[in-house]
């Protein structure tokens, strides 16, 4: 999601104190131009630093971990990856008209709070799931995922400005180091929400659900898989099991909630800013408008990939390689290796790229997600090279690592000027790489889907590549970089 810049916004304290003048009907109002406020401590900042990335923990820990259960877990019909591709569909236009609206009217803090209260639908849907119930819930979720972002980056950011001007240092890096930590407490979130799946659905007795070697060869698994259900790993959990994880989960989102709800301070005249911000139909035409720009052209492919190899991950190797060769109860067991890496790498990438520039780290993500995904093309799950499915997974978290702190980072150097449109065009061409994947996840084989990756991240590293050497031969002053 776009990280903007927002500047001019004030922090509000509950010891403020205030004057009030009287209206003509008696009515005592405030004077914001007489307004004092207690002035913003280090450790007030920290707080609000910490709440937010606890919430967001919270949060996250309960939708990532259920996100990779959909694929197998609500696998009749297909409604799992649907409600996914419903998210996805319905963020896009939550995009384009919701945030700048919400955060007027009511404020960074409880935009945050009514957005997370917004995938409490989702969440409680998957107690009965089936078509009328996930892909309402879905709906509503993705319609509040693009303001809880937009609110998150705007807080962060204040919070960051305002640190750097307490502690006299660059706004630029304050904000890198706050937003690194808030990655890190997010990305951290597959690891605990995994852990809570895998020992709330693991079933008493694992040797039962072991499947010979020998007998295994009979099974269609792997980059073979076209979504036939043959095999007794695929037995879904006792009703129970899948009960109290989603009371587990739903308890989770509800914390997170609680959390900002009680301890977040809010942020005040945010509407001074938003006032100028672009909406609905002026933001659909700036974003349409930009498309005009050969670089965003260039990088409308790797975009997509970034949302393509997100969802064939949570959809597709969780389903046909680890629910397939090992189990429905395991996918959370070896998504814990994806969580770790991925955390430690977001966390890691914004050093790395100052140290070895940012054309070094795309190749290391190209040649990452290459390797795992020609790996998936012709390696055969068996249940005994489990310990591949737990090396793919930490690989491919590496990349996404890259992908998702870099690409973003991309759009703000390359676009500076015209940041609403710029992160627009983000958020579209992701969602649409996540909608994608999730519609034809159940109409394609495996193979197929694999050969779709590889032709965009071909298409889309060939792009940036054309990127990188236009902006070294600008900076050497050949030609414009509009060009």
């Amino acid at each position: 999601m776009a990280d903007d810049g927002y500047n001019n916004i004030t922090f509000v304290m509950s010891e403020r104190e205030t004057e009030e003048t009287p209206q003509s009907n008696g009515t005592p109002v405030v004077n914001l131009s007489t307004e004092k406020y207690v002035p913003v401590s280090k450790g007030r900042l920290i707080k609000n630093l910490i709440v937010i990335c606890f919430g967001f923990l919270f949060l996250f820990t309960t939708f990532q971990a259920l996100a990779n259960l959909q694929s197998t877990l609500n696998s009749e019909e297909g409604v799992g990856v649907a409600s996914q591709s419903v998210i996805y569909g319905a963020l896009i236009l939550s995009s384009m008209f919701l945030p700048s609206f919400l955060i007027k009217k009511f404020g960074c803090k409880r935009t945050i709070v009514l957005a997370i209260l917004c995938y409490v639908p989702f969440i409680t849907a998957n107690f009965y799931p089936h078509w009328g119930t996930l892909i309402p819930g879905g709906f509503i979720l993705g319609l509040g995922a693009a303001p809880l972002w937009s609110a998150k980056c705007t807080y962060l950011n204040e919070i960051g400005i305002k640190y750097a001007e307490i502690v006299h240092t660059a706004e630029d890096t304050i904000i890198v180091r706050f937003f690194g930590i808030f990655f890190m407490f997010f990305q951290s979130s597959q690891v605990w929400g995994n852990l809570i799946s895998y020992y709330v659905l693991r079933p008493e007795n694992e040797t039962s659900f072991q499947v010979n070697s020998q007998d295994f060869n009979s099974l269609l698994c792997g980059s073979n898989f076209c979504n036939q259900i043959e095999s007794e790993l695929f037995k879904q959990p006792e009703d129970w099991k899948v009960y109290m994880l989603i009371g587990i989960y739903l308890a989770s989102a509800l914390c997170g909630a609680i959390l900002t709800g009680l301890f977040l301070d809010p942020l005040e005249r945010e509407s001074v800013y938003f006032e100028k911000k672009l909406t609905g139909v002026r933001l659909l035409l700036a974003t349409l408008k930009h498309l005009k720009n050969p670089r965003q052209l260039l990088l409308i492919p790797l975009t997509v990939y970034s949302g393509l190899e997100q969802a064939f991950f949570l959809s597709d190797y969780t389903k046909a390689y680890i629910a397939c060769s090992w189990g429905i109860h395991r996918i959370g067991f070896v998504l814990i290796c994806f969580g770790v890496v991925n955390a430690v790498f977001s966390l890691l990438s914004g050093p790395l790229v100052k140290i070895f520039t940012r054309l070094p780290i795309f190749i290391t993500g190209t040649l990452a997600n290459l390797g795992v995904t020609i790996t998936l093309l012709y390696w055969q799950p068996n249940p005994d090279q489990t310990v591949v499915l737990l090396v793919l997974a930490g690989v491919w978290g590496l990349g996404d690592a890259i992908w998702q702190t870099q690409i973003n980072a991309l759009y703000g150097v390359l676009f500076k000027s015209d940041e609403e449109a710029t992160f627009s065009n983000y958020r579209l061409w992701e969602s649409i790489g996540f909608s994608m994947a999730f519609a034809y996840s159940t109409y394609l084989c495996i193979d197929i889907k694999i050969y779709i990756l590889l032709g965009f991240l071909a298409t889309g590293m060939l792009g940036y590549l054309i990127i990188d050497i236009r902006m070294m031969c600008y900076y050497k002053g050949t030609f414009s970089i509009d060009r």
